[in-house]
């Protein structure tokens, strides 16, 4: 029993454990970080909208069905090497540091986002142009196996506990304003140059974008500092290296830890449990993510035959939507906790699918943007809440690299490829009702991952110490913790002196 009580008693916090945020540093951090996510959006917005567009331009001996299979299969390509880039960048950044490695990841999703603006067409040089539009695509693929994890692991290491929520948020707000940008760049070329002059040379505009956008934020992250808790855990390795020459006994595990040897193996057997409800979590935000940004603008115009911009007007507005609500969204989960709104959102997928599918199909303007904004609704429940709730599932010197990989393969198998298989299931059997029908299975998984997870709202991040805003409040902090650790002591005392007395120690009387 001695052993178990001693097991079970808490250190007391002192002012050394306790971070408290530089708050100009955090701004910084977390504007950096989302400028990464807005450049990598705007092209994502940019390509879903132009989907029709690029299919006639490379793909121009299929049919339009087959056309926009053919643009949305170069698309899924991308997603295939994420998990490569993850392998590499994710392990990368927890030993050289986050910043370095989201600066790399900035500078190759630039370089190939605007080299796409440079491709030419099928009609020019035959299969080569689809070839290379591949090429630039995984190139993208690649160093954005990298870049959310990176940047959401980043935001959350600088985040106050209290709150995360909020500005794990503003991550996901940078993404759907790139969308929005990207894709109300080519709803406002389809208006003024007409559908002929965005084939003819207009579709090229929006890549030539990116290049401007990927500078700036390279110029921001090359500006930031490493994260507070990268440099603990830095220190900590340097000390049990340094403890290795000095010839002191080292644990194994700690020396793994610190070379950054054995940490694939870890990551899958020690954590593995994290790795699926992270996979399950990242499957139900992509699925509804890609759903909405990527495959409803080519739903509405190539299966329901709507105007092209009244269907990117329609998408454009549900961006809007989720813009608007996203950061109030993080900020309810910072007071709610993360689980009550995952599984609230996971219930209303499920519910609300097909009667937002019912309403877009119902064509016009008023029923079909009802519809949107349901599933816009839907969507900023996981957007909202999922950058602080996915790097807390791992410790600090894993963090970046299990994140990375089991956040893009789950990206990967299922949410880079809801388009593609979307599109191919709704060619394939004429239903144009299956998009919500793969949503609601999307809303069963998250709901069942939902229950596996650990409520993490205001709690240190796993592996680092508590994270304040004020120097008062970790005074406050650390004398709370000290008044506990003492309390844990007199009890710890009284049943080592009555050790058959199971009554609390209040209720006991000498």
């Amino acid at each position: 029993m001695l052993r178990t009580l001693l097991r079970r008693r808490k250190k007391a916090l002192s002012s050394e454990d306790v971070t408290v945020a530089d708050q100009p540093q955090v701004r910084r951090a977390v504007t950096a970080a989302a400028l990464g996510n807005t450049m990598e959006w705007f092209d994502f917005g940019v390509y879903a909208y132009l989907a029709g567009t690029m299919g006639k331009i490379f793909f121009p001996t299929s049919s339009p069905g087959a056309q926009v299979v053919s643009t949305f299969a170069t698309f899924a390509a991308a997603f295939l090497v994420r998990p490569l880039g993850g392998l590499v960048f994710g392990p990368l950044g927890d030993r050289i540091g986050r910043q370095k490695v989201l600066a790399a990841t900035m500078i190759m999703m630039a370089a190939s986002t605007f080299a796409v603006g440079f491709l030419p067409s099928y009609a020019s040089v035959g299969f080569l142009a689809p070839l290379l539009l591949l090429v630039c695509r995984l190139v993208q693929g690649f160093s954005t196996g990298g870049e959310y994890a990176g940047a959401t692991t980043y935001i959350a290491e600088y985040a106050p506990d209290k709150r995360r929520g909020f500005l794990g948020s503003w991550l996901d707000f940078g993404t759907f304003v790139g969308y929005a940008l990207g894709s109300g760049l080519v709803t406002v070329l389809t208006l003024t140059l007409g559908p002929q002059g965005l084939e003819d040379w207009g579709w090229r505009i929006p890549f030539f974008i990116a290049g401007p956008l990927g500078l700036i934020g390279l110029y921001m992250r090359l500006k930031l500092e490493e994260t507070p808790a990268f440099k603990k855990e830095a220190a900590y390795a340097a000390s049990e290296a340094g403890a290795a020459e000095d010839g002191a006994a080292a644990d194994p595990h700690d020396e793994a830890a610190a070379t950054g040897r054995g940490h694939l193996k870890e990551i899958f057997t020690r954590h593995w449990h994290a790795v699926l409800i992270c996979m399950g979590l990242v499957l139900l935000y992509n699925v509804t993510n890609y759903m909405v940004t990527s495959y409803l603008p080519t739903y509405m115009t190539v299966t329901l035959g709507e105007d092209d911009t009244t269907a990117q007007l329609l998408v454009l507005g549900t961006m809007l939507l989720v813009v608007l609500t996203i950061t109030t969204v993080g900020h309810t989960s910072d007071r709610w906790g993360r689980r009550p709104v995952f599984l609230a959102g996971s219930v209303a997928l499920v519910a609300l699918a097909i009667p937002a599918f019912l309403l877009i199909r119902e064509g016009g303007i008023l029923l079909p943007a009802v519809g949107c904004a349901v599933l816009g609704l839907l969507l900023v429940c996981f957007a909202g809440t999922a950058a602080s709730t996915l790097p807390a599932l791992f410790p600090t010197r894993l963090r970046y690299g299990a994140l990375s990989i089991a956040f893009n393969i789950s990206v990967s198998l299922f949410g880079g490829t809801t388009p593609l298989f979307t599109s191919a299931l709704v060619e394939a059997t004429g239903n144009d009702m299956v998009p919500a029908y793969y949503l609601m299975v999307a809303g069963v998984i998250g709901f069942v991952s939902t229950l596996f997870l650990h409520e993490t709202a205001g709690k240190p991040l796993r592996g680092s110490g508590p994270m304040v805003e004020t120097a008062d409040e970790a005074d406050r902090l650390v004398a709370r913790s000290r008044t506990a650790a003492g309390r844990q002591a007199r009890d710890l005392w009284i049943r080592l002196r009555h050790p058959w007395d199971h009554r609390p120690p209040r209720d006991r009387r000498d």
